[in-house]
């Protein structure tokens, strides 16, 4: 902890409590995050006025294209509040994927196969459920189960890897992501293939967890039911993490593997779980993405929500609540991307830049903190 004088002369300079903020360990945890997202912005406003664009032009495109803001005019049967809805509708597997990753950071370990595990799941609800003539009351509970058991399993397998034959991660869950993608694509190619399209077929509306069809007030928006499993794995999540024995073992298992297992704490065990859990995540995360937000699957395809969930779990500092915030923030970028391209003229690409952009900065989170600590050390600050 940082001690703090009182004393307005013994501190006069700004920079100095600016400083205090990044490194003491009570402020810290938002003021970095805070500081990624500023640092963020003004690179993308960089970058936007070297394209000769207007950086505040671009920024409420995002925000209106997301439904933050109005637009200045609608298509039929649109307005506000359905481009919020579609909002949350992509909100759901972002914030779920990102607490898949955070539950594997929680361990130590690093969980690059999201987006592996959202293909499996969304492929094996979509051949099993959503071509199957079931209601919806049937379809849905086992479009979720199909997610959370396709996950887990996955997730299980890695965990299980690296504890008996140290295989690591990251390399297990790319060879995955390279496995599910080809052997989904075969498939899709082969039996599943829309004509026209080339992607899988749709799925039947009882299958998708996500009601359409609606229309009251001139209106047709879309609800998305994925945006209660993501709030409800908020709250699971963190009661799991903070307020259990598992959680705690998992932390431990994180931050020194060994001074665990002296503590008498089962280590594989804890690889295996933390996986299982990252897994489940990431399979909700896949039922909500192809069978909520979209309907179908384009083969050999891995989505980039999986690798965006990366920036997301290390802007939120590894904290579900966190996770909220830094997930609203992400998906404005991706979700708005379409309409400020439109509007400002610029490739809609440039939000996977900004993206990468908060992914460096978030990146540098431990670096900021030590960096803070270490001046105000050597100026005898603290």
């Amino acid at each position: 902890m940082i001690a703090d004088t009182g004393d307005p002369k013994a501190d006069p300079r700004s920079g100095r409590r600016f400083l205090r903020l990044l490194a003491e360990d009570k402020t810290s945890p938002i003021a970095i995050p805070v500081f990624s997202v500023l640092l963020t912005l003004i690179a993308a406003a960089i970058l936007l006025l070297a394209m000769r664009k207007n950086p505040l032009t671009a920024m409420a495109a995002f925000l209106r294209g997301s439904g933050f803001m109005i637009k200045p005019s609608y298509a039929g049967g649109q307005n506000m509040l359905t481009d919020f809805l579609s909002f949350l509708g992509i909100l759901a597997p972002m914030l779920l994927a990102s607490l898949g990753m955070l539950v594997s950071l929680r361990a130590g370990m690093f969980n690059i196969g999201i987006s592996g595990q959202m293909l499996a799941a969304g492929f094996l609800a979509t051949v099993l459920v959503g071509y199957a003539d079931l209601v919806p009351a049937i379809a849905r509970p086992l479009v979720v189960l199909i997610g959370i058991a396709a996950g887990g399993l996955m997730g299980a397998a890695v965990g299980f890897l690296k504890f008996r034959f140290n295989i690591h991660e990251v390399v297990s869950t790319i060879m995955f992501n390279y496995i599910t993608s080809y052997v989904t694509g075969f498939y899709i190619n082969t039996y599943f293939a829309d004509i026209i399209s080339r992607s899988s077929r749709v799925c039947s509306p009882a299958a998708r967890l996500t009601i359409t069809g609606l229309t009251f007030g001139g209106l047709r928006p879309t609800i998305p039911l994925g945006i209660l499993i993501s709030a409800a794995a908020v709250f699971i999540i963190r009661f799991l993490l903070d307020r259990t024995t598992t959680g705690f073992e998992l932390k431990a298992v994180g931050l020194n593997r060994d001074a665990a297992k002296y503590a008498g704490i089962r280590e594989g065990r804890s690889m295996v779980l933390a996986m299982t859990f990252s897994g489940i995540l990431a399979g909700l995360a896949g039922v909500t993405y192809y069978l909520g937000y979209y309907n179908s699957i384009v083969p050999k395809t891995l989505d980039n929500l999986g690798f965006d969930a990366i920036a997301v779990a290390l802007l939120g500092n590894s904290s579900p609540i966190g996770a909220v915030f830094a997930s609203v923030l992400v998906t404005i970028f991706q979700k708005g991307s379409v309409y400020m391209s439109s509007t400002v003229k610029v490739p809609k690409e440039i939000a996977s830049v900004i993206i990468g952009f908060l992914l460096l900065f978030s990146a540098c989170n431990g670096f900021i903190h030590y960096y803070a600590r270490s001046r105000l050390e050597k100026n005898r600050w603290i």
